[in-house]
């Protein structure tokens, strides 16, 4: 008896729907001056200090990015910025050229 010979092949492609495009999200947003509230996870409090800071390591001298914080996270969000030697200045809100340009 005859061995039967397999012919090498390719088993058909098994037919896939196109995947749905994600559509973002509308939102609406706020008027600025409403936007400005705590950079701390979770806080929704309005914003009162700009916590300017800038990591050496990725930034230029000059440049600073800011972290917004209310009265309950100033102190701790200082102190993260300040253990990595990143917090350069701690200025009223409407004192941060970061957020008004």
């Amino acid at each position: 008896m005859a061995a039967r010979r397999q012919t090498p092949g390719l088993r058909p492609a098994l037919a896939f729907p196109a995947p749905r495009p994600r559509l973002a999200r509308m939102t609406t947003s706020a008027p600025a001056e409403d936007a400005l509230v705590c950079s701390a996870r979770g806080c929704r409090a309005p914003a009162v200090w700009a916590l300017r800071w800038n990591n050496p390591r990725l930034h230029d001298p000059d440049r600073r990015k800011t972290w917004l914080a209310c009265p309950d996270h100033r102190e701790s969000l200082g102190a993260f910025l300040d253990g990595r030697g990143f917090l350069r200045e701690v200025v009223p809100v409407t004192g941060s050229p970061t957020l008004e340009g």
